[in-house]
């Protein structure tokens, strides 16, 4: 399958593969626009079974950063890259140089930063061949690591949801976290504090139990998460968690949570709507981590110091977006996503805000 044959292209404007035989990387820099300014997303590294379903999944999530970029009234484009590989075992220093120059290659088209597998320590290796990596500690622009920032958002916005759908706050709301690993973890402190009951799924036991004792959550495996009793689901973990299949087991009032890519299908956020379930969508819940970003992008570019005021102000007018988003949906009968999926991409067509 050519990458023009893949269901996840949607007029890309690039798509770059590298390969450094020195360091075993292999990587992919997905752009899918550059309307609103120079495309920025993270880079994730995975153990992708074919080096298809890496471009797909670079071509799924840089649309979506296009989408949320544009959601969050941000002057980004939207782009990702993704290095095959198991960031467990395959990880050093010299294929984050390596993925560096590949960067540095793109001619400034693309800005990275931390994802999946990867964190600012890998990247810092990245700054050594590039300028463009962003979410990085050490200088005045700095950001370092959005994940709080991206947890703040989610939080604020399972608040918006449970007041929209239940009129109430998060005191006593039974929350199902799927997935604790950066963002989750804080997520889960946050609606701890907040007073909310949590139930707790993942992969890796050693960060359940951690959370667990802070929080006092309820742990269940990760394929019954989905059959708990909960108000909201929050799925923190990879994407396609919502699927028809899943959304026949799931009980909750509300999906809302950092994951991205979370509908696995547009046919499962229509039988979601249809189902009376209340969905924030996940390019638009989580895009604190990327304003984050984009306000050190914004400081290096104009040789500034960080401004965590402009993040604040970028963050609270998202949350306004999703209200919104919400409001449109009830007053126009439509799934949340075609409504946010609309704005964006009116919003892109527009280019710079």
């Amino acid at each position: 399958m050519s990458v023009f044959d893949s269901p996840a292209f949607e007029s890309h404007e690039a798509v770059h593969a590298f390969h450094d035989a020195a360091t075993g990387l292999k990587a992919i820099i997905a752009i899918h626009s550059t309307a609103r300014g120079p495309a920025a997303g993270g880079c994730r590294m995975w153990p992708y079974p074919s080096d298809q379903a890496a471009i797909d999944d670079a071509l799924r999530l840089s649309r979506a950063m296009s989408y949320k970029n544009a959601v969050a009234d941000l002057d980004l484009g939207g782009g990702k890259s993704v290095i095959i590989g198991d960031s467990r075992t395959e990880k050093t220093p010299a294929l984050f140089e390596a993925f560096g120059a590949a960067v540095e290659a793109v001619g400034g088209r693309y800005w990275t930063a931390e994802d999946v597998g990867v964190s600012p320590a890998d990247l810092a290796a990245s700054r050594r061949r590039t300028r463009f990596v962003a979410g990085l500690e050490g200088h005045p622009a700095a950001s370092g690591d959005p994940s709080p920032i991206t947890a703040e958002g989610i939080f604020r916005g399972i608040a918006l949801c449970v007041r929209r759908a239940m009129q109430r706050d998060l005191e006593g709301v039974t929350v199902a976290l799927q997935g604790v690993g950066h963002v989750g973890s804080i997520l889960a402190g946050k609606l701890h504090a907040a007073g909310a009951r949590l139930i707790i799924t993942d992969v890796d036991e050693a960060a359940l139990s951690a959370v667990a004792r802070r929080t006092g959550a309820e742990i269940v495996p990760p394929g019954a998460i989905f059959d708990v009793e909960a108000d909201v689901f929050a799925p923190c973990a990879m994407g396609g968690a919502i699927s028809v299949e899943t959304l026949a087991r799931l009980r909750p009032r509300i999906i809302a949570g950092g994951a991205n890519n979370q509908l696995a299908t547009p046919e499962a956020g229509q039988a979601l709507y249809e189902k009376g379930l209340l969905y924030a969508p996940d390019y638009v819940i989580n895009g604190g981590g990327i304003i984050n970003v984009a306000a050190e992008i914004r400081a290096l570019e104009a040789g500034e110091a960080f401004d965590p005021s402009w993040v604040e102000a970028k963050l609270e007018r998202l949350m306004g977006t999703l209200d919104e988003i919400l409001g449109r949906s009830l007053a126009e009968a439509r799934p949340t996503h075609a409504v946010a999926n609309e704005i964006a991409r009116a919003r892109i067509a527009g280019g710079r805000g």
